[in-house]
């Protein structure tokens, strides 16, 4: 009889589950997913209690035939996917696959890959858990139900390719929220005045004037200032109260997920999606010798700060021996969760604290290093002692007046010795000036007064770890799917990043806009956020998944039909402006959206036939750009002879022939003697051209095809000729960071392979 059957997720698993459980096993991947929803249709049916039907994923048959070939004639496949919502389908699916007569499955729950923790899972395997699966295909059919139902309006009504989300159309408000509270914002002027004082012992110090006659004191303008300067320049600095006190600071708990995604964004530059891509790869296994892989940390999707406690013990001695007595803790400290719905899971820790980041260095890449250090030392100044810190606050007047100066210092540095979150980092960052020893009622000695100039500052927008933040607090979504979230709000073109930070794009302004209007439930934080919570409950067997889904997709359907009918078109009628269409006078200009993205048009159309490109200014306010007059150059048309001009296309200035629309010629400005060639042939099927260097209107250096614009391609990154090793792609990309110095990257989604520019060919 064929030996039972481990079926796991991954296979980077499969080698460190094989290497703890000997020959007595076999052990497959499903390599992700094996079933889904169908990518052309809804897939669901809604007359029958929103039953799902499940079909293989297109390029899954080779591994179906792998799992039913290693699975033989066993009568025992335990299922050991990751222990989460996804890991819980994933199974139930492999179980569905795998289904015989007499056969048995079993659910075991792998939450580190460590020899001790695989085979204690394996003594403890139980049950497929049916109330997490049903928790997962709720969210699965929820999902489908807006993404596909909605999806197809903004087809018909903005434009193709566009798509809606349940939680990711809410995350594109939250991102235009910010932005039309920071156009609405009106700055306000403030003034502050800091003394600089110096007692009879050293150092000098700043103080701040806060109180004028025991009230807060608010500085407006210059005048102000200077009033309030002319009655300090006699009036005597005196020492009127001195406050001392020690305050104690605890570490903060072991990451979360959410918490991990935030400190890496802040702390390593990581994305989210790389967090959990690094995190993927310390989970499943790391070579630390030839056929050890070795699971470094615990599983990275978890809401729970529970630790075991022989891991808390087994930190306590590591500090015990490394940094004695003061700084470790008689017994283990624990944290209390916000929530227990994934409590079955531990916080995100080191599978072992003797696995130190200077033991591991030369095993890890760079990135698999500082991820594994930040998680490491997180963990063990979880137990560590309380730090010490002595603050003094001096409180001074003069005359009416009353300033104050703060100093701070670390009496004893506790955790802080070993980790510090990115808070901590910015906190210490800011300079705490030391205090002189002063007694109360001691005259201070003015060195000088200085006012400045402030302005208050709008609200700021969103970075990648304070937009999960946003997010985790508001209950959007779960820690495990930000990553996605974050990355197809970019991809969809609904918002950028700038210079680290999220802004709306015109186009995510007009979808964000069209849905509130027609769907304001489904872009409403609360009731998104209530959502989730009813999903915890089912995975808590608190309330059938089926309620849930009645409850949402009766008022939906009544939504969708209404916005069928309703929906504002912005490819016909257009969003409408408070502008008046400069050419008729009277008619209000509207927002479209055509073939080559956004514009303003007159809603007089076709008696007015006015358009225009339009910006906005920072205030939000829409205005009309100047169109380009069709510049004559010297060039004439190689087919016809009559004089070229310059236009401005989709992708930017081109040259086209005054004899259109007899003569269509046109020319790239950009594949005349000046572009250079690249020696990589156009990559777009049919097209005969050459990639070649080309200029953006603003300077900017990006590789498009000489046949433009007859052939659209255009990349930011310069191709070079070498072919993919691993794939076959034609050419590679060549890229440059910070991080990674300059790589040869492989174009094709699906293989994204890097090397080295010197690297073999």
């Amino acid at each position: 009889m064929t030996k039972p059957l481990v079926v796991v997720e991954s296979p980077t698993k499969v080698r460190t589950i094989k290497k703890y459980l000997g020959n007595d096993y076999n052990v497959a991947a499903t390599v992700g997913h094996i079933k889904d929803l169908p990518s052309k249709d809804l897939g669901i049916d809604i007359e029958k209690d929103f039953t799902p039907h499940y079909r293989a994923i297109p390029g899954k048959s080779k591994v179906l035939s792998q799992l039913k070939s290693a699975a033989g004639d066993t009568t025992d496949v335990y299922l050991a996917p990751d222990p989460d919502r996804e890991g819980e389908a994933i199974a139930w699916h492999t179980a569905d696959v795998l289904k015989k007569k007499g056969r048995h499955f079993h659910r075991v729950l792998f939450h580190e890959l460590t020899k001790k923790a695989i085979i204690e899972a394996m003594k403890k395997a139980q049950d497929l858990d049916r109330d997490k699966y049903e928790a997962q295909q709720a969210r699965r059919i929820l999902d489908r139900l807006v993404g596909y139902q909605i999806s197809p309006l903004l087809w018909r009504k903005v434009k193709g390719g566009l798509s809606a989300g349940r939680v990711q159309s809410v995350t594109v408000r939250i991102i235009c929220d910010r932005e039309r509270a920071i156009q609405a914002f009106t700055s306000v002027e403030y003034w502050s005045i800091t003394a600089n004082l110096k007692g009879e012992t050293p150092p000098a110090f700043a103080a701040k004037l806060v109180r004028k006659n025991g009230e807060k004191i608010e500085i407006p303008d210059e005048g102000a200032a200077t009033r309030i300067l002319k009655d300090l320049e006699t009036a005597p600095f005196v020492v009127d109260k001195i406050a001392k006190r020690t305050t104690r600071r605890n570490p903060l708990p072991p990451f979360i997920t959410s918490k991990l995604q935030q400190e890496a964004i802040r702390k390593l530059r990581f994305s989210a999606k790389k967090t959990m891509m690094v995190a993927q790869q310390l989970y499943e296994g790391i070579d630390l010798g030839p056929g050890e892989p070795v699971g470094l940390i615990t599983y990275m999707r978890t809401d729970s700060t529970r630790i075991a406690d022989e891991a808390a013990q087994e930190a306590l001695n590591w500090i015990h021996e490394r940094f004695g007595n003061n700084y470790s803790l008689g017994k283990p400290r624990f944290f209390k969760n916000k929530n227990k719905a994934q409590d079955a899971h531990e916080a995100i820790r080191p599978t072992s604290v003797g696995h130190t980041p200077d033991k591991l260095k030369r095993y890890l890449s760079k990135d698999q290093l500082a991820l594994y250090t930040m998680i490491w030392q997180r963990f063990v100044a979880s137990q560590m002692a309380q730090a010490l810190i002595d603050q003094k606050t001096l409180s001074i007047t003069a005359g009416d007046y009353t300033f104050t100066a703060s100093g701070s210092s670390v009496k004893f540095p506790g955790f802080l010795a070993l980790y510090q979150s990115a808070d901590d980092e910015a906190e210490s960052s800011k300079k705490s000036q030391p205090l002189p020893e002063l007694a109360e009622n001691s005259p201070l000695e003015l060195l000088g007064l200085d006012p400045k100039q402030h302005f208050t500052q709008p609200p700021p927008r969103f970075s990648e770890a304070s937009l999960v933040k946003e997010l985790e607090e508001n209950g959007i979504g779960r820690p495990s799917t930000y990553a996605a979230i974050l990355s197809t709000i970019r991809d969809k073109g609904y918002v950028e990043l700038v210079k680290r930070y999220f802004r709306p794009t015109e186009l995510g302004f007009i979808v964000n806009d069209l849905l509130i209007d027609n769907f304001p439930e489904i872009l409403d934080v609360e009731f998104t956020a209530r959502l989730e919570s009813d999903l915890d409950r089912v995975e808590q067997s608190e309330v059938e998944s089926l309620t849930i889904l009645n409850q949402f997709y009766g008022p939906f359907s009544k939504k969708l039909a209404e916005a069928a009918e309703s929906m504002l078109s912005v490819k016909g009628v257009g969003m409408p402006t408070d502008l008046t269409c400069p050419l008729c006078k009277k008619n209000p200009l509207r927002i479209k959206m055509g073939k080559n993205g956004h514009f303003l048009a007159c809603s007089g159309y076709p008696e007015c036939t006015y358009s225009s490109d339009y910006e906005r200014d920072e205030k939000g306010v829409i205005a009309p750009v100047a169109p380009v007059q069709s510049e004559v150059t010297d060039k004439v048309c190689d087919l016809c002879g009559k004089p070229m001009v310059v236009k401005r296309g989709r992708y930017g200035d081109f040259l086209a022939c005054t004899g259109y629309p007899e003569c269509k010629h046109t020319q790239s400005l950009n594949s005349g003697p000046n572009a250079k060639p690249t020696g990589v042939r156009c990559p777009e099927k049919g097209c005969d051209g050459e990639v070649v260097e080309k200029s953006s209107k603003r300077g900017k250096i990006f590789y498009g095809c000489n046949r433009y614009p007859k052939c659209s391609f255009a990349s930011w990154d310069r191709p070079v000729a070498i072919p993919c090793p691993v794939c076959g792609n034609a050419y590679m990309v060549e890229k440059t960071t910070k991080r990674d110095g300059t790589l040869h990257v492989c174009p094709n989604r699906d293989c994204r392979h890097k090397q080295p520019p010197d690297e073999p060919k």
